[in-house]
Parts: structure tokens; sequence; C-alpha cells
């Protein structure tokens, strides 16, 4: 699965694939008779003997085009005669990266790459640096900008493809009690290529004691956007105590990509009811509540005829002034059907 590093210090190649960087973080690349220093994925330095000026700290870290394979951006450097540029952020830089040996034929002497070339800009505030290092192996290949989260707008759980820490394995701190019957998860894709994202399924350790059912537009096919975010409801119940946790391996194919998973734990302190018991004792309790009901009238009616049912004398009554006899009429005979003649 494609898991978020530890660290920041890696990026997605143009054919999507992680390239994680993160055992080069501090490491010092140098040019032999120049005094500039990239620390990689921290800052770059030009050090002499008046002392460091800061040409910026690392603030992205994305894929390159052409002959650059990736590039690295620093921002915040020292200000000193450089008060005045861009959003007064200070002296910056720009490091390109090539996977290899040098464009200009150089062969690189250190262990982790050279530095190939450096360009100044005229006010001295902003440098283009270009090294060349032993690119990092490419992992998965990631489906960007797919995320799930626990509310319609939030990634908790995966972010831009990435399964976040805390998630990409079992922890008994992000673990779900046993009062939570159910967890909804909210997915969204990039609209172009949500069509790509297949219905979801899960596997669970130990194989009993949980129930798990998925529901949800997500479990019925439905395709995720970033406008119409689609629901996964992992409903599940403890049929098991157990000291530890459960783990549930959710797992979401994407066509021509790493799948995305993801790992959910749930704590079974007590057993809990199902879902089909409660229906069934529901059904029971409405039916004989019915049949009550309908025995209570039965046995009135045939106690105190027919009168005895609610609203027969008001209808008896309506019926008698719409025949059209006369009050007193109609009031005798309606007297001696209800009580008989004497």
């Amino acid at each position: 699965p494609a898991v978020a590093p530890h660290s920041n210090c890696y990026a997605l190649d143009n054919s999507s694939h992680l390239v994680d960087f993160t055992d080069w973080i501090g490491h010092v690349i140098t040019h032999e008779g120049k005094d500039l220093v990239v620390r990689f994925c921290k800052d770059v330095e030009f050090r002499s003997q008046m002392g460091y000026i800061d040409f910026g700290r690392f603030n992205y870290f994305v894929a390159g085009s052409g002959s650059i394979d990736f590039i690295q951006g620093f921002y915040n450097g020292d200000l000193t005669n450089c008060e005045h540029t861009f959003d007064k952020m200070g002296r910056s830089s720009q490091v390109n990266i090539i996977c290899g040996s040098c464009l200009s034929g150089g062969g690189c002497k250190g262990q982790f790459g050279c530095i190939c070339g450096i360009t100044y800009d005229e006010s001295k505030c902003r440098i283009l640096v270009e090294i060349a290092i032993p690119c990092a192996r490419r992992e998965s290949r990631v489906f960007e900008g797919f995320t799930v989260g626990f509310h319609p707008r939030s990634w908790e759980v995966v972010y831009n493809g990435l399964t976040q820490i805390g998630f990409e394995k079992p922890h008994r701190d992000f673990s779900f009690g046993t009062a939570q019957p159910q967890v909804p998860l909210y997915l969204t894709a990039i609209s172009s290529l949500a069509s790509l994202v297949r219905k979801p399924s899960y596997k669970v350790y130990p194989e009993e004691g949980l129930e798990i059912r998925l529901s949800g537009s997500a479990a019925s096919g439905v395709a995720p956007t970033t406008l119409s975010p689609t629901l996964l409801l992992v409903n599940w119940r403890c049929e098991r105590i157990r000291d530890s946790p459960y783990k549930v391996y959710i797992l979401i194919p994407v066509e021509g990509y790493d799948p995305i998973e993801f790992t959910l734990t749930k704590f079974c302190d007590y057993t809990q009811r199902g879902w089909a018991t409660f229906g069934v004792i529901s059904c029971v309790l409405i039916f004989l509540s019915v049949v009550s009901c309908c025995g209570g009238f039965i046995y009135k009616t045939r106690i105190e005829g027919l009168f005895a049912l609610p609203g027969m004398t008001l209808l008896s009554a309506c019926l008698e002034a719409v025949s059209g006899d006369s009050y007193g009429n109609s009031q005798a005979s309606w007297e001696e059907r209800r009580y008989g003649s004497i």
C-alpha cells in the first residue's frame, strides 16, 4: 500500500510513483571550489570566512520536467540586503535534482552526489542550484487526489492517495470503543479519475468474533468526487469479548494504481445484540399490540353490540338526520333501536 513517509522529504514522480528521501535528510552536498552547500531537505547555505548566509529553508518537494527529475524549493532565508524581495521572504533558492550524473558530463565524487552548477540572480537574493544524486527506489504508484476522512471535507485516514500514519497498520491508540456501532468514512477523488475507483472490501482478524457489514454509497460502487463525496459506513458488532482490539483491513481497488489500504481497530469489552435480533423483537411487539387491540374490539362488540364501537353512536345520529324524519320520530326510532320498545 501507498503509505505516507515519516517525513515531508518525499515526492511523487511524473508517473505518480512515490520516491522517499527520508534517509537523505541533512546530507551535505557540495561543489568543488565553491562555498555553497546544500543540506538535503533542510536548507541552502553560502559558507565563507565572513560567516554563513542562509538562502532559504526547505519548503516543498515536487516532480520536475524534461531532464530535471525533481525540484526542491527553499524560502525564508536571510533578509540582509534582500529586504524588498517578493513578499519580504528574504533569500530563497531552487534546487533542481537530476537522478544520476550531471548533464555536463562531470562525475560526482561525493557519496551522496554533488552540485553540478550554480546560478545567481542579479540581486543575489535567489539562486538556482543543480545537483546530481543517486535517487531512491521508486515505490507504490499513488492515486493522487484521493482522500478518506471521518467528515466530508477531512482526510485523517488517506490524504492525496497516501495512507496516513496511525491507519497504515494496527495502532491501539487509534482504536474505536465497544459502544461505537459504526464508523462513517467519506471518500473523495478527482472527478476525471473517479471512475477508476472500485468497490471496497475488507478482512478482519481474528476472523470470528466481530461482525462487519459495509454500507453506504461507496459500498454500492458510486464514484466519489471532490464536490460529491461518497459514504462508506463500517457497521460492526462485538460477538466475542477480546483483550486486544480486532483488526479490520479495508481495501479500495483503483484501476491502474496500487490499491488504497488502511486499517481500523475495534475494542470489544462486552458483547452486543445483533441488528436481526432487534428487528425480530420489534416485529413481535407490533404484532402482539395489533392482536390485543383487535381482540378487545371483538370482545366489546359481542358484549355491548355494534354501538360499542367508537363513533357508531354519532354515525347513527347523522344517518337519522339525513333520512328526513322529524326530530321526534327520529329520536324515538333511535331510542327504540338502542334500548328496545317498552
